[in-house]
C-alpha cells in the first residue's frame, strides 16, 4: 500500500472509530463530557478518556483541561486512562500529561486494513485445538484466568466489562476462545462498530507454551470472517510488537501509534 492509502485509512480510523465509546452503553456505565473529552465511567476498572481531536487546545487552556481530569478522578478515588495516539495535537501533549501525573504504559501500533484479506486467510490449528464462541460467565472467568497466567496481573476487570457488553447487546461483540483439552490457551473478541464499516479486534493473549503454533492467526481469521458476515469492510487492531508482523503480513497497515497514559490517585 502507498503512503496515501495509509493516510486514508488513518482518516477513516479518526472519523469512524474515534471517540471510542461503548455503543450501546451498558447498564450502569456513565459517559459525560468536558469540552472535547468524553469520560467513560463504571465500565470495568477505573475511567477512560477518549476524544476525536482536542479542537486546537494548547498551552494553559490544555493544561487546565488536563488538571480538571486529574481532580475529577482524584475525587472519585480511581485511576483513569487517557488514550493518546501518535498523531494527536499538540505534539507536546504527552509531556503535558506526564507533568500532570499521568504515567505512559507500553506503546502499541494501530493497524487498519480490509476485512477480506484477514477473512480469506486459512490458518491450520494445532491438533487438539478448537475455536469456540462463548458468552457464559464461567467462560469469561476462564479467559481472565488465562490472561492472569500470561500477564501475572489481576484481569478480573475483563469479566466485568465483557459481561456488561454482552448484556447490553449480544450482537455487538463476539468472544472466541481457543481450547485444548478443556483449557483456554488463547482468547480474543471482535466488536462490530455500529454505524461504521469497521470491526475492531481485541485480546489475543496466548499461553507461552502455545505460541508460534498459528493460534493467534487462526483467531484473527475467524473473527474477520464474523465481521465480513456482518458487512464490515475494515478491521482495526491496537497491536503489540509481537502481533504487528503477523497482521501486516495479512494486509493491515500501520497508521499511527497509541499509548495509554494512566493517572492513579
Amino acid at each position: 500500500m502507498t503512503d496515501l492509502d495509509a493516510r486514508r485509512l488513518r482518516d477513516a480510523y479518526d472519523t469512524q472509530i474515534r471517540p471510542e465509546l461503548p455503543d450501546p452503553v451498558p447498564a450502569g456505565v456513565i459517559i459525560d463530557r468536558d469540552g472535547p473529552l468524553f469520560r467513560v465511567l463504571n465500565l470495568d476498572r477505573g475511567g477512560f478518556i477518549t476524544y476525536r481531536t482536542l479542537d486546537g487546545l494548547a498551552g494553559a487552556e490544555l493544561d487546565a483541561l488536563i488538571a480538571r481530569q486529574v481532580e475529577f478522578f482524584r475525587a472519585r478515588g480511581e485511576s483513569v486512562e487517557w488514550k493518546l495516539t501518535g498523531h494527536d495535537e499538540p505534539a507536546d501533549l504527552g509531556d503535558r500529561l506526564r507533568a500532570a501525573g499521568f504515567v505512559p504504559e507500553d506503546l502499541e501500533t494501530v493497524v487498519v486494513g480490509p476485512v477480506a484479506a484477514l477473512a480469506g486467510a486459512v490458518p491450520v490449528l494445532p491438533e487438539g485445538v478448537r475455536l469456540r464462541e462463548v458468552t457464559a460467565r464461567e467462560d469469561l472467568d476462564r479467559i481472565a484466568a488465562m490472561e492472569e497466567e500470561v500477564w501475572q496481573a489481576d484481569r478480573s476487570h475483563l469479566v466485568t466489562g465483557l459481561a456488561r457488553e454482552i448484556e447490553a447487546d449480544p450482537q455487538s461483540i463476539t468472544i472466541v476462545v481457543a481450547e485444548a483439552d478443556g483449557t483456554v490457551v488463547s482468547a480474543g473478541w471482535v466488536r462490530y462498530q455500529r454505524g461504521t464499516g469497521f470491526a475492531t479486534l481485541w485480546g489475543g493473549s496466548t499461553l507461552p507454551q502455545w505460541r508460534k503454533k498459528g493460534i493467534y492467526r487462526a483467531l484473527v481469521a475467524y473473527r474477520a470472517r464474523l465481521a465480513e458476515q456482518r458487512g464490515k469492510t475494515l478491521v482495526q487492531v491496537d497491536c503489540s510488537p509481537e502481533s504487528r508482523p503477523i497482521l501486516e503480513r495479512l494486509g493491515l497497515v500501520a497508521v499511527t501509534t497509541t499509548t495509554p497514559y494512566v493517572y492513579t490517585p
